[in-house]
């Protein structure tokens, strides 16, 4: 059986579509249909079926579908510890928070490509909470991510690359005497509570009996500051990793007391076959960045 054919069944289903897996694959419809065939073929069973516009598993595509990740998984893996060099054979599949794709990655990137450059990085952003999430199920081999609110598991293995404080965000032009005082009257941007950083500023402002004015709450810390240049709002966001100068319509102003911080680093699974290569990431990343 080619596993290639077996990776691009399992991503019409769970795409829905030929034509989608074809353009993900940069593949040809026809192709992608043939490959499927070819599958069908080798298993002896009909894997696939059309309503519509639409492709869904037949009860045998189900049953295939269950196995295919570990499938694919274990053959990746077998290539990689196939490797006649000391780091095992890419790629290496690394997630990453949408700030750190564009605040830290590039300088890693761009010394990881001048040492390693047979070793491949497929590179998915996504929030901490999936990136964190896909870690642990074996879907991504290290993930650059907040720190979770809690303990991780002792199979993780985390290296710390930046401690981030809070600060507050305000367009250059806003006089702040008191910082207290500007985040109860002026209009506010809500980090969204259900990431870190978004949880580190609803506690902080709590613990200071502040009810901010709030006129929108989202996540990306990205999104927000140009809001906040733009003059629609304050923020307190985590003081974040940015690549050249920082947006000149912007200031940012130390909050008074402790202020809560979030950290940065690399998350991979102990003992997993592309841990040495997490490592030797996490090593060119330490160069760039290091708490």
């Amino acid at each position: 059986m080619d596993t290639q054919f077996l990776h691009t069944f399992s991503r019409v289903v769970e795409l829905g579509s030929m034509a989608a897996a074809a353009r993900e694959l940069n593949l040809t419809p026809a192709t992608v249909a043939q490959r499927v065939h070819a599958l069908e073929v080798d298993l002896g069973s009909r894997l696939i079926g059309r309503t519509g516009r639409t492709v869904k598993p037949t009860a045998a595509g189900l049953r295939v579908m269950e196995r295919a990740p570990a499938v694919l998984r274990e053959v990746r893996d077998l290539r990689s510890v196939a490797s006649a060099t000391r780091l095992p054979a890419g790629p290496l599949k690394l997630g990453t928070t949408p700030v750190g794709m564009t605040g830290m990655l590039p300088p890693i990137l761009r010394t990881w490509t001048k040492r390693h450059e047979d070793i491949e990085i497929y590179i998915e952003p996504a929030p901490t909470t999936q990136l964190y999430t896909r870690v642990l199920n074996g879907e991504l081999d290290a993930a650059l991510l907040v720190h979770p609110l809690f303990e991780l598991p002792k199979v993780c293995e985390w290296r710390l690359l930046r401690r981030e404080k809070l600060v507050l965000v305000t367009a250059r032009e806003l006089k702040v005497k008191d910082v207290l005082q500007t985040l109860a009257a002026e209009p506010f941007i809500l980090y969204d509570r259900k990431v870190v950083g978004g949880r580190l500023a609803d506690g902080y402002l709590r613990a200071h009996g502040i009810r901010p004015r709030v006129r929108f709450e989202l996540d990306g810390i990205d999104a927000i500051a140009k809001l906040v240049a733009e003059g629609l709002g304050i923020s307190v966001l985590p003081d974040w990793a940015v690549i050249g100068p920082v947006d000149p319509r912007l200031r940012k102003h130390p909050l008074p007391g402790t202020s809560p911080e979030r950290e940065v680093g690399l998350l991979w699974l102990r003992g997993a076959v592309r841990a040495a290569l997490a490592q030797e990431f996490h090593g060119v990343a330490q160069e760039h960045f290091s708490a």
